[in-house]
């Protein structure tokens, strides 16, 4: 019931499909879609940074009648600059100097390290009512009509997804752009996520999906032994492992993320 994103532009959707879209505009990450009252939406804004990583720069996130603006190290809400741990008709906000995360009694819980990755985790009642990056949330993997040559590849797909702002200045992803086939990588990257940390870890995630992103994060990496494009695909492992009850054992080391 996760849904998640994290990286170098990697999407998770609820129903386990992981592809890459590497937009600049302001986009629905999830929104409850049934009927014109929206429960709730989740809407993120992502920029290069100065190293020319990708980055959340903003969540606007819509609870029933309630705003919240999150960046990092800020909380709005109703426009209001608000300390943590925050409290208002049943939505909880906490923060520390690693992550935000908002407990909402309609059943979402969102958690973003204020930084690259963001994770949503919604209640059962939601199945076959959100839309968004996350998808529809109906159980069933859609990923091959989705993106071998279907009626959507990823691209076009996450382009549906922009929140149209009269005043955004950003160019679409463009959609006849191939991932690079990064089957160089495999080999490490298979090492890396089947390290013997991850003992507990293997039984409960897709390993293949994991493997698929770091090859991707290396690619775009160009060989530069940069910790974000090894890290950021090892820590969401690690985080997902964890949220499915799994124990990740100590993978970082003093000169390795």
């Amino acid at each position: 019931y996760v849904c998640s994103t994290w990286g170098n532009n990697h999407f998770k959707t609820f129903d386990g499909d992981v592809y890459q879209f590497p937009g600049v505009c302001e986009y629905n990450f999830v929104s409850d879609c049934r009927e014109a009252y929206k429960e709730f939406s989740v809407h993120i804004q992502r920029a290069l940074n100065s190293n020319g990583h990708p980055e959340i720069q903003y969540i606007l996130i819509k609870i029933k009648d309630i705003m919240v603006y999150l960046k990092p190290n800020l909380v709005v809400v109703d426009g209001r600059i608000v300390k943590t741990p925050y409290y208002t008709s049943g939505v909880l906000i906490e923060s520390n100097d690693i992550y935000t995360k908002i407990y909402a009694k309609l059943g979402m819980t969102l958690m973003w390290n204020q930084q690259d990755a963001l994770m949503v985790e919604l209640d059962n009642k939601f199945n076959n009512h959100t839309c968004g990056l996350c998808g529809d949330y109906n159980g069933i993997q859609i990923y091959n009509e989705f993106i071998n040559g279907g009626a959507y590849n990823a691209i076009t797909y996450g382009n549906m997804q922009k929140i149209s702002k009269p005043s955004a200045k950003c160019e679409d992803p463009d959609e006849t752009q191939a991932l690079p086939s990064c089957n160089e990588h495999r080999d490490e990257c298979r090492k890396l996520l089947t390290s013997p940390a991850f003992a507990d870890c293997r039984l409960r995630l897709n390993l293949e999906m994991y493997i698929q992103a770091c090859m991707q994060d290396k690619c775009a990496c160009n060989g530069k032994e940069d910790s974000f494009c090894l890290c950021s695909t090892i820590s969401e492992y690690s985080r997902q492992c964890s949220h499915a009850g799994g124990r990740p054992g100590e993978w970082r080391t003093q000169n390795f993320c």
